[in-house]
């Protein structure tokens, strides 16, 4: 293909001119958080262990989302039905 068959054409490029202008935005916006928790004392390790933290528990709570999904297919009723049994709350 040309060089010229590659680039996006007008549309395309101003949507992606407008989804860089987003994430450029947002990179600023927690670059601000970040400084707003330094500024209050917390450390770079403290933070990196803390969305550590997260993502494990976002990865266990997926894991367990998933077998309780299993169990309710097997059992044939839905997810949402098994959260009482668990002493589990539809937010958690």
């Amino acid at each position: 293909p040309s060089p010229r068959s590659c680039q996006p054409n007008g549309a395309n490029r101003e949507a992606l001119q407008y989804e860089i202008e987003e994430l450029k935005q947002k990179d600023l916006a927690l670059d601000q958080e970040i400084a707003q928790l330094l500024s209050e004392g917390y450390s770079l390790e403290e933070l990196e262990k803390h969305i550590s933290l997260l993502h494990e528990y976002n990865d266990i709570k997926d894991a367990g989302q998933m077998l309780l999904g299993k169990l309710a297919v097997i059992r044939g009723v839905t997810t949402k039905q098994l959260y009482p049994e668990y002493d589990l709350e539809l937010s958690d």
